[in-house]
């Protein structure tokens, strides 16, 4: 039994008003991460597309008109403490450039998701000053 491996087939089968969906419907329905479906209405009919959203993004606001704010974060993450700086209305890219520069200024590494900026270490008054440079004015230390 134990060097013995089974396998497992799938057979594609499309029954007019079943109601279960294929393999392949189920598989495109699962791993359809960054596309949001938009009404999800249930189908016995093995043709129906479902509508997709429209992505939204929202125009990068200038430097001045951001309200960042920043402060330290130890949740879930064994102890150890992030800097964390969110409050960025933008797109992706623009907060991946201001994460970019964030961690080369500290010398530290971190990431950018969610819409946050996570840099390794406790460095809000760093980041405070970094930020102030580059003319974001409102940007407040929130927390202890």
């Amino acid at each position: 039994m134990h060097g013995k491996k089974h396998k497992i087939r799938f057979r594609k089968r499309r029954v007019l008003g079943s109601p279960f969906f294929t393999l392949n419907r189920l598989l495109k329905i699962k791993f359809m991460s960054k596309k949001k479906l938009k009404n999800i209405v249930y189908s016995t009919n093995p043709d129906y597309d479902y509508e997709y959203e429209e992505d939204f993004t929202p125009e990068t606001l200038p430097t001045n008109q951001q309200k960042l704010r920043v402060m330290l974060d130890k949740k879930q993450r064994k102890g150890k403490a992030v800097t964390l700086i969110d409050g960025f209305i933008g797109t992706a890219e623009d907060l991946k450039e201001l994460g970019k520069l964030l961690k080369s200024k500290c010398g530290v590494g971190g990431s950018v998701k969610d819409g946050e900026i996570l840099i390794q270490g406790d460095h809000r008054e760093k980041v405070v000053l970094i930020l102030k440079e580059q003319g974001y004015k409102n940007t407040k230390r929130v927390g202890g």
